[in-house]
């Protein structure tokens, strides 16, 4: 893929689809971040040529072991991200767009210690 941020955003987008619905299609995807089919069609291609996703005969997106522990990593920085805003006393809206665009680029480091100054329970994450 063109770059780590972009792959990272069809993982995330494979893995919450994933969680609501029993099977994800290239549509789904294509619906849920609003971009082209043709886009989305090539970005899957990529995918699956470095062994994030599997596609089975009726197209369904399956992600593989890989791709599932890449697309749990950035989840789980989006919801702790988006969380640490709203306690900020970020509106709700703005803390999701913020997290979305910072959970590409924070260190591992700097997740860890963010993370650690959220209380227990704080962080609804079902990994």
């Amino acid at each position: 893929m063109k770059n780590n941020e972009s792959m990272e955003m069809y993982l995330e987008t494979i893995y919450t689809l994933g969680k609501k619905n029993s099977t994800v299609h290239a549509i789904d995807v294509a619906t849920a971040l609003n971009y082209s089919k043709p886009s989305v069609s090539r970005a899957m291609k990529l995918l699956q040529a470095n062994n994030y996703i599997t596609l089975n005969n009726s197209m369904d997106i399956s992600l593989t072991e890989e791709g599932l522990a890449k697309a749990k990593k950035v989840y789980e920085r989006h919801v702790v991200l988006t969380k640490t805003f709203i306690n900020l006393g970020a509106p709700k809206e703005l803390a999701e767009e913020d997290a979305c665009r910072i959970e590409h680029f924070i260190s591992d480091e700097m997740f860890e210690i963010i993370k650690g100054h959220l209380k227990e329970g704080e962080i609804e994450n079902d990994n």
